[in-house]
């Protein structure tokens, strides 16, 4: 997730200004992380023998290896990070679940054939296998000339089924003990692996945990490897190798002065700690998303550039979630997108460039307006923030970080916020290691702030879309009673 603050602070000066001037399965809703201040495990895990059964009890670490790429190639050495990267060396590992029905007789083979493509999948994305250095001159680069490797870790956890991670209502305990490196820093990546993988045996199926190094990648090219590595997996060789050059991004050397260490950067966030915070996951099927289309879209001039199913549902949530969070009529509510800007360059730079090439792109308005206004208010709000961010506009953003860089905090997204990060347009489910396709995709807990959202396509390979949110628990209650939210397109479901 692309920092949040540069803007932040540049959209004061306007929040200041504004402030002076058919069937609905839409609330297809799984809860998937309880709340920060949960019940303790004593209460909620089941009993063995009169004792409580703890996270070490219900996911058992079997094995730990390090994976190396199968062959060294010239082509490995130092990469610089581009200035889109380096922003994100004080963010956290960003982690994803994929959780699969089968191979849990062969587990052993299928970790086997798994870990084989890994090796040779990293021949082709080596800078997973490195670690970060930061040269004399303060320049952080990534380290491939030794080849480090990355962790996997082999787990047992067979008293946990697919659908409690697919459907169900999972402690956070438990998310964490499937997915690796919660709680690590992206600077950690000096000394850790810039990947660590989990394979985790459940009763009926296999949980993949992943944590990627951010500093090193967005979420297209996370994507771009998963099912790179997938496609090994079943027999294929890769569709689309890396590009790794990132001087096509951006050639500027940018010092940087990091924090002694992850602990006292943490220790030197101004920004107040977060209040207990709720994921939930919302499925708007393509029945429910073609409603707000269709309302968002209504009362446009003919001429007008209509608003797309992003822009559409953006701004049903945008508003959804400022009346479930009880703002006063003159408050600021600001929404940031993360937006991909490979193709915003002239000439484009290809998708399959290996890296960080997206940025925050800001907007906002007092909260009277959004909430009286139709939805082509807020929908063309965001529209026009996001036809703006041209080329020039991306170079500019570039320019003032190398002028100044700073070490963010991923809690600088500020108050009423709401930020969206991932993409529909990722194919997710098309991470097949060779035993289908996955039940259900997730997001880990690192990085999350009340008011972010991850997209995700539907699974069953329609255009519908999941909304995994998260926001203080007081304000998800709300949501969860707003008829306004809940009610669109649900028609004759009732």
């Amino acid at each position: 997730m692309p920092p949040l603050t540069t803007e932040a602070n540049q959209f004061h000066l306007l929040s200041l200004t504004l402030k002076a001037s058919p069937e609905f399965s839409l609330f297809k809703l799984i809860t998937i992380h309880t709340h920060s201040h949960h019940l303790p495990l004593s209460t909620i895990m089941a009993v063995n023998n009169g004792k409580p059964l703890t996270t070490a009890d219900i996911v058992k670490i079997t094995a730990k290896t390090t994976v190396l790429p199968s062959k060294t190639s010239e082509k490995q050495g130092r990469v610089a990070l581009a200035t889109f990267d380096l922003p994100y060396i004080t963010f956290y590992y960003n982690q994803k679940l994929l959780v699969y029905k089968g191979g849990v007789e062969e587990f052993g083979d299928v970790v086997g054939k798994m870990k084989e493509a890994l090796s040779a999948a990293l021949d082709e994305f080596y800078p997973l296998s490195g670690r970060l250095l930061q040269e004399e001159e303060g320049v952080v680069v990534v380290d491939c000339e030794m080849g480090k490797g990355v962790e996997v870790v082999e787990a047992e956890a067979e008293g946990l089924e697919v659908k409690e991670f697919a459907e169900g209502d999972e402690p956070e305990e438990i998310m964490k003990m499937v997915v690796p490196y919660t709680g690590v820093m992206n600077l950690e990546g000096m000394t850790r692996p810039l990947l660590a993988v989990q394979y985790t045996k459940l009763k009926d199926g296999i949980a993949i945990g992943c944590a990627f190094n951010h500093a090193i990648l967005d979420g297209s090219s996370t994507w771009h490897f998963l099912t790179s590595w997938a496609a090994l997996a079943r027999g294929s060789p890769i569709p689309n190798p890396p590009l790794h050059n990132r001087a096509l991004a951006r050639s500027t050397r940018v010092p940087l002065t990091l924090p002694i260490s992850p602990a006292a950067h943490e220790l030197s966030d101004p920004n107040p700690a977060p209040a207990s915070l709720v994921t939930h996951l919302f499925s708007f099927p393509e029945s429910s998303l073609l409603v707000l289309k269709s309302a968002a879209n209504s009362s446009i001039p003919p001429t007008a550039k209509p608003f797309s199913t992003f822009q559409s549902l953006a701004s049903h949530a945008w508003r959804a979630i400022s009346r479930a969070r009880r703002l006063s009529p003159g408050d600021i509510t600001v929404f940031a997108v993360f937006t991909d800007c490979r193709n915003r360059l002239r000439p484009p730079l290809p998708n399959s460039y290996f890296g960080n090439f997206i940025q925050a792109v800001f907007t906002g308005t007092a909260v009277g307006p959004l909430l009286a206004s139709p939805p082509e208010f807020a929908a063309g709000l965001l529209q026009k923030a996001i036809d703006a961010h041209d080329e020039a506009a991306i170079v500019k953003r570039l320019e003032e970080y190398e002028a100044e860089p700073k070490m963010f905090y991923y809690t600088d997204a500020g108050v009423n916020c709401v930020a969206v990060g991932s993409s529909p347009r990722f194919k997710v489910y098309d991470v097949d290691f060779g035993f289908g396709r996955p039940e259900r995709v997730r997001s880990g807990r690192n990085n999350k702030f009340d008011g972010m959202v991850y997209l995700y396509p539907e699974r069953d390979g329609g255009k519908g879309i999941d909304v995994e949110l998260t926001l203080d628990g007081r304000a998800m209650e709300n949501l969860e009673k707003d008829g306004e939210f809940l009610l669109v397109g649900r028609g004759s479901a009732d």
